[in-house]
């Protein structure tokens, strides 16, 4: 039996959740997420307790299991709590700012790049060196900071890029000298 997957959700206050056949959707203080679970797995809401049950115990039910049931769980904890991830800028003049809504990153190119932010991410940029993603999916934040950091990757000589706090990179020893 999965571990995680049996373990039940509570629902705190202040945060409504809805099953419609196969598809949950959770309302909370900072919005409404819903997202299309598999068929077989059984989700129930009873009282202020989410519960997620498999049919059987066959290979494709156990893996979605407990999967089912974390993914219910940041629902939840991301209508209530939200989500962030924090990424630093590693390099001399490298650098970001917010332009409205959008990140503009400074980070050795010839021109500024600049990302928008899909629906339900924010960036705060508390100091030039620093990035926050935050959003209530947290799917959604991890795969906008994969993209920020995308621009420019942590590179193993001197360190220089965009890497996510306390990310610690592995540095390679650079080209040895010439022997007299």
């Amino acid at each position: 039996m999965s571990r995680i997957g049996r373990k039940p959700i509570a629902v705190p206050s202040g945060v409504a959740v809805t099953l419609d056949n196969t598809l949950i959707t959770v309302k909370g203080p900072k919005g409404t997420l819903s997202r299309e679970l598999h068929k077989d797995m059984k989700v129930s809401v009873e009282e202020n307790v989410i519960t997620v049950e498999r049919p059987s115990d066959n290979k494709l039910h156990r893996s979605l299991h407990g999967t089912t049931r974390s993914v219910v769980a940041n629902m939840v904890n991301g209508v209530t709590e939200g989500f962030s991830k924090s990424l630093e800028l590693v390099g001399v003049g490298y650098r970001a700012n917010k332009n409205g809504n959008k990140l503009v990153l400074n980070v050795g190119y010839s021109h500024p790049v600049e990302i928008n932010p899909e629906e339900g991410i924010e960036f705060e940029v508390p100091a030039q060196n620093k990035i926050i993603v935050r959003g209530i999916d947290k799917e959604l934040v991890g795969a906008t900071a994969a993209k920020v950091r995308s621009v420019r990757e942590p590179e193993p000589y001197k360190g220089k890029g965009i890497k996510y706090e306390g990310e610690r990179i592995i540095r390679k020893e650079g080209k040895a000298g010439k022997k007299k």
